[in-house]
């Protein structure tokens, strides 16, 4: 071979290598790239199980209300502050602190998409005599309105990473025939009841769960106010005309007044816990204990 062949020759396998070096850089970018979590937050923990379901390994969630806090008055920590700085998106869900605090967060975080998996939901009243009072937040506690954030939270998630559009609706339909099969399973829980039935609560976080099935909530604090002696009175007596023997409290809530009305009738305290972290297994729990009391 000529010496001229021979350089030919050495150019074109180093051609062909660098090539294939390029190729595999750049597949491995892909690769790396299609699967790299999308950073996001939460306001409540709930939320964090919703979009597990649908984002699956895709999403990275951090949750904004820590456990034990309340939505109502919590104030972000300073590293939650700096976490958000890296989040592609923001999912709300209308919980009271997000009034004061998503502005700010918005201002801080310019770069992240704020997004309201509550839109289509229209809420109601926290005092059912007054249909102009305070809306009630609390729309997690219902299967059927899940529904509506499912497919808020897909759109959200599909326009920030179109390349796994196909899992993430595959991960929806899943999700929403779960949530279909729940919703049936309460149903036939309180099938049969002979009448609306009340369960009382000292912060009223299952007005949507009461509506859904056809129960009624009743109350201790209401619009975030503590219950004045005069409706302690009120509230013992409904209790029994009523035949309520157990009082639930989130753990988030003090106790005190749940524990005057439960001493007044004779009954119990029992836990609801409207934040906990295995959101079906938690709301069939808590319905299995709302119809024990229904008795």
């Amino acid at each position: 071979m000529t010496p001229h062949k021979n350089v030919k020759c050495i150019k074109r396998f180093y051609n062909q290598s660098l090539l294939i070096i390029c190729s595999i850089v750049f597949l491995q970018a892909a690769v790396s790239s299609a699967s790299k979590s999308i950073p996001v937050f939460v306001s409540i923990v709930p939320q964090k199980y919703f979009l597990e379901k649908i984002g699956g390994n895709y999403v990275e969630v951090s949750v904004m209300v820590e456990p034990g806090a309340s939505p109502a008055i919590y104030e972000p920590k300073p590293k939650q502050m700096v976490a958000l700085s890296r989040t592609r998106i923001y999912f709300a869900i209308g919980v009271p602190f997000e009034t004061i605090w998503l502005p700010k967060i918005a201002a801080s975080s310019p770069q992240m998409q704020i997004i309201h998996i509550e839109d289509g939901i229209e809420k109601k009243s926290m005092r059912s005599n007054h249909p102009n009072g305070i809306k009630d937040p609390h729309v997690w506690q219902s299967p059927p309105l899940v529904m509506i954030q499912a497919r808020n939270i897909l759109n959200a998630l599909i326009a920030a990473d179109p390349l796994q559009r196909l899992a993430y609706e595959e991960n929806y339909k899943k999700f929403i025939l779960e949530l279909v099969d729940l919703d049936a399973e309460l149903r036939a829980l309180f099938l049969g009841k002979k009448r609306r039935m009340g369960f009382m609560v000292f912060h009223p976080a299952w007005g949507y769960f009461a509506h859904a099935y056809d129960l009624k909530q009743v109350p201790i604090e209401i619009e975030g106010k503590e219950p004045k002696p005069a409706d302690l009175q009120r509230l013992i007596r409904q209790a029994k005309e009523e035949d309520i023997k157990t009082i639930f409290v989130a753990p988030q809530y003090s106790t005190k007044s749940a524990q005057v009305i439960a001493n007044g009738i004779g009954g119990q305290i029992a836990f609801a816990d409207p934040l906990a972290p295995q959101w079906a297994d938690n709301l069939r729990r808590l319905a299995a204990m709302f119809k024990t009391a229904l008795r």
